[in-house]
């Protein structure tokens, strides 16, 4: 068992101050120099992570205190280092940015946490002497916070460098590891949440290249690689790594719509249900004529939007995913799922017929309709929660409901005391044994989940039998 875990977290300032760029490089210049690297994200984005990802060749795990709580913390990142020599933990906002004016749950806090030592990258534009005192005012802010080096980003010449260079090492006992220029362009676009999904991106894996690039050309990764060797670790236990057991060919199939309408989605719930003895089998919206048969359908988030033409177009599917729903088959979706499941999506006044389970029409809007940690409590019969569970999610959506006609069979099984949901408080709406949600949840933090869903799999794959027919 692995005693020492070498990690770093990357943070910043503030959001957008480069943290992404500087992760992405450093995981892909490590992994050409043949280094295995464990990639983390703080908070419970899913678009960063999957670029992480893939610049890792590996899964990359979310840690979330909100969510999860700070012993599964420690245990995930533990278990999911497994072979790897490097563990490298993107945060998220500035690092000292929580929950509240405490900065509950920060990146800073995580790294407290996971005794990680901190990189700062630090947004230069317009800065020079003032880019000093915000570095000792981050040093002196937390002192039990380790940060220990620093890396200028936006930097506008050689002048502009050797000024903010000579101010750090006058007033702060930290290293300058890095200065990355003002870069003409970019290769990684970015909507909504920050960066363009990676499954979208035209040429991934050479903007992960060119950003490899810029990172050996201008950042000192023999040092960053020196502080993540140094990191100590003397409240993380050595964890046995993740073992998923074999599929049982007598478990029942859980199939999990993934394509580029659909994305967002945490490994960990996929170990979840593995671990409970499901399989699983991805399905695609777009381009599969009906929907295969399984014994439950997950449908996380993605961008239904920038796909709706297909969906829309794809009629054969929606209509078999829609007689087994009405069948009984549990569908468990998320945001974009549910978007998916309701009547129809509108953009910029065009209407896209969607599966029509829910007589929900939404609509998507300029600017984010909600954004942030939720807190639900399940406050009627649904299929995969006891009444009275309260569970904590995260929501961030532009879409909004824009007509609504409740029919018989159908209700919401939320309560919302934190956060938006689908509408007047309420989120969680529930038909037959399907339920669509906007709060996306986490398996560590919400153990039910996992179990609902293969239990009512088990369930109809029982049903299936007794009737000897196909979803």
């Amino acid at each position: 068992m692995k005693k020492s875990f070498p990690r770093l977290v990357i943070a910043g300032l503030k959001g957008g101050s480069g943290k992404t760029t500087l992760s992405l490089g450093l995981i892909a210049a490590w992994r050409e120099d043949g280094f295995a690297i464990a990639p983390f994200k703080k908070g419970p984005d899913y678009i960063d992570a999957g670029w992480l990802s893939r610049a890792a060749g590996r899964p990359c795990y979310n840690l979330d205190p909100f969510l999860t709580g700070n012993n599964r913390i420690r245990s995930s990142f533990t278990e999911h280092f497994a072979d790897a020599d490097i563990a490298v933990i993107e945060g998220n906002r500035g690092l000292y940015d929580g929950m509240d004016s405490s900065g509950t749950f920060s990146t800073a806090e995580l790294s407290k946490t996971l005794q990680s030592p901190v990189v700062l990258i630090i947004d230069c534009t317009k800065a020079t002497r003032t880019v000093g005192a915000m570095l000792l005012g981050m040093l002196k802010f937390d002192r039990r916070v380790s940060i220990k080096g620093a890396v200028l980003n936006q930097v506008a010449g050689a002048r502009h460098e050797k000024i903010i260079r000579e101010v750090i090492g006058n007033c702060c006992d930290v290293p300058v590891l890095g200065a990355i220029p003002k870069l003409p362009g970019t290769h990684l676009s970015e909507r909504h949440m920050g960066l363009t999904p990676f499954q979208e991106h035209p040429e991934v894996d050479r903007a992960i290249s060119l950003t490899a690039d810029v990172i050996r050309k201008y950042v000192d990764i023999e040092g960053l690689s020196e502080i993540a060797m140094s990191a100590s670790g003397s409240n993380l236990r050595a964890g046995r790594p993740i073992a998923l057991p074999d599929a049982s060919p007598a478990g029942p199939v859980i199939g999990i719509i993934r394509d580029s309408a659909f994305q967002f989605y945490y490994p960990e719930n996929f170990e979840e249900l593995l671990k409970r003895g499901a399989r699983l089998l991805e399905v695609s919206a777009l381009t599969e004529k009906r929907l295969p048969d399984v014994d439950a359908l997950y449908i996380g988030g993605g961008f239904p939007e920038t796909n709706s033409i297909a969906l829309a177009q794809n009629v054969s599917f929606r209509r078999s995913l829609r007689k087994a729903i009405e069948f009984g088959l549990p569908v468990y979706a998320e945001c974009g799922g549910l978007m998916y499941l309701g009547r129809s999506l509108v953009l910029d006044r065009q209407r896209y017929p969607m599966v029509g389970i829910f007589p929900i029409s939404f609509s998507l809007e300029k600017k984010p309709q909600a954004h942030g940690y939720t807190m639900v409590r399940v406050n009627r019969r649904n299929p995969f929660y006891t009444k009275g569970t309260s569970l904590k999610g995260h929501e961030f959506h532009y879409s909004k409901v824009i007509d609504y006609a409740p029919k018989e069979g159908m209700h919401f099984a939320f309560h919302m005391t934190r956060g938006q949901g689908i509408m007047d408080g309420m989120d969680g709406v529930s038909y037959k044994n399907a339920l669509a949600a906007y709060t996306h949840v986490h398996a560590y933090g919400t153990p039910e989940w996992a179990d609902g869903l293969v239990k009512n799999a088990e369930a109809f794959q029982r049903r299936k039998r007794r009737l000897g027919v196909k979803a």
